[in-house]
């Protein structure tokens, strides 16, 4: 027994230091990652003036190749992302051959083109739910930095679970203990159940998370096996014919016919996106990709046609053991294999680690809080990351979708313009509560955050024909839950600047005897 509690003591002692100094850009990763199981459906709602419905596979690619051998017949690829229930434009992208190519312009801008019509459709430039995806696991820093540091954090955060697993004696009885005016006591509760709902999420989101990137975290044993990496990726994916072109002309052979072969061969699978090649040319080649999201392995397979005859070339290998492993992990990780009922789920297990996280952020605080005494300096450093983390970045991502709507739609730019609005705010907010004290920092902060987040359905509203009340008469799903979504975050943030206005301060609790101050470790042992 005596052997447990000592263990017990360095956990808890390592599981409160991981958590602090990786605490702000965890909460971060956990918000913005959980916004991105909903990353198309936001796009969508950043793009209004789209109205376009899902079309098939073989009636999207057909289009979309009409459009582009009559607007781009020459250029050295096309590349198609075909439209599903959840993204009901067709993307396309081009690239053009390298003697017509300029500096400026090395890759075309996407296009998006009605999947029924073909026809190019008007829309706002905007990242979209892309930006929340991009940040999650890049933390908008020049690549592979982000990456690196996200990687850093989230190998903190799994020593975090591990470290609180054997800390918290009480695991169990925890998750059913939550006492509201308490203190100290209320947020170790409130830290404890967020923890133990989602613990086997928790750890699984963030054990995938590193895996994904694992081959750029660990690149040694493919370095030690492989002279050349690309070596490595054609017997573990594959070698996708890439032929020069023969310089005689020659039609593309109807699309249709393929994707049917494709998706007869895959049992039903459904394709994603076509590669073209030498769309001009006799020696033109037509990949499609597998769409990931009807299985649970994330990377899907591929084949390769000949594009002037249709004759099958060439098609990526069944995946051995290691690969379809990852592909697994990968796809546990983005939860694109969910439906409508699963994906909630995962955004609401989000939303515990968001929370999670925050509570323990706020826990080290009330822990070393001591009303009367004059706080240390690391104690106030704490206390004001805490502020422009768990209260300005919500701010900032309310910012975002503000400034879709306030910027105009033709503005040049506007897309890194809705970032830097992001940052603005987010930063800005931040800076501005260091001149605030601390209790009415935490108050006006969080009511910024509610107003700003209010303010969305409103703008939405005045700005688009597709506010709250049109959007429920018409049947549009989407807008309506994304209104409601922004209200519900709304109160709920109100709801946390109400008690932070209310709430008073609670003394900290006395000790049996006197004797001199137990370290953090041993505080946090004995609580749990």
């Amino acid at each position: 027994m005596k052997a447990r509690a000592g263990l017990r003591q360095p956990m808890a002692w390592i599981h409160s230091w991981l958590g602090l100094v990786a605490g702000w850009i965890l909460f971060a990763m956990f918000l913005t990652g959980t916004a991105s199981y909903f990353r198309p459906e936001i796009t969508r709602w950043m793009q209004p003036e789209l109205r376009t419905e899902a079309a098939a596979p073989a009636e999207a690619a057909r289009s979309a190749i009409a459009w582009l051998q009559a607007n781009a017949p020459h250029d050295e690829q096309w590349y198609i992302y075909l439209p599903d229930d959840r993204t009901t434009a067709t993307r396309i992208f081009t690239r053009p051959r390298p003697d017509s190519m300029t500096p400026a312009k090395r890759r075309r801008e996407e296009i998006r083109l009605d999947p029924a019509t073909g026809e190019a459709l008007e829309a706002r430039d905007t990242r979209g739910g892309e930006q929340f995806y991009r940040f999650h696991f890049q933390l908008q820093l020049p690549h592979p930095w982000g990456r690196w540091l996200a990687g850093l954090c989230a190998m903190f955060m799994l020593g975090a679970i591990v470290s609180g697993v054997v800390t918290h004696k009480r695991i169990f009885v925890d998750f059913f203990t939550l006492r509201w005016g308490k203190g100290q006591r209320s947020w170790l509760d409130a830290h404890n159940v967020t923890a133990v709902l989602a613990l086997p999420f928790h750890a699984m989101i963030t054990y995938t998370g590193l895996i994904t990137l694992v081959l750029m975290y660990m690149p040694w044993p493919i370095a030690a096996n492989y002279a050349k990496p690309a070596t490595f990726a054609v017997e573990a994916y594959g070698n996708d014919p890439e032929g020069a072109a023969s310089g005689r002309p020659a039609r593309l052979v109807p699309i249709a016919p393929l994707i049917a072969a494709a998706t007869e061969e895959w049992k039903g699978g459904r394709p994603s996106t076509l590669i073209v090649r030498n769309p001009d040319d006799a020696a033109s080649s037509v990949t499609i990709l597998r769409d990931g999201t009807d299985a649970l392995n994330a990377r899907g397979g591929s084949i390769t046609y000949a594009g002037a005859d249709g004759r099958r070339l060439a098609a990526s290998p069944p995946p051995g053991p290691a690969i379809e492993t990852a592909g697994v992990m990968l796809g546990l990780h983005m939860g694109n294999y969910a439906g409508p009922v699963l994906r909630w789920t995962y955004f609401l297990l989000g939303l515990t680690g968001s929370a999670m996280v925050a509570t323990g952020l706020l826990l080290w605080t009330a822990k070393r809080r001591k009303p009367g005494a004059t706080p240390f300096f690391g104690f106030r450093v704490v206390e004001r990351m805490n502020i422009g983390a768990l209260a300005c970045l919500p701010a900032g991502m309310a910012a975002f979708f503000l400034a879709n709507r306030l910027i105009p739609a033709a503005q040049p730019g506007r897309s890194g313009l809705e970032v830097s609005a992001m940052f603005w705010m987010w930063f800005g907010l931040a800076v501005l509560s260091l001149l605030r004290p601390v209790r009415r920092a935490w108050i006006e902060t969080l009511a910024v955050a509610a107003v700003a987040f209010a303010s969305v359905p409103v703008v939405n509203a005045l700005t688009t024909d597709r506010g709250l009340i049109r959007s429920i008469a018409s049947g549009d799903g989407l807008f309506v839950a994304f209104d409601l979504v922004m209200l519900s975050v709304a109160a709920c943030l109100g709801f946390a600047a109400w008690r932070a206005a209310h709430i008073a301060p609670v003394a900290p609790r006395q000790r049996r005897h006197a004797g001199p101050p137990a370290s953090a470790g041993k505080e946090l042992a004995d609580a749990a």
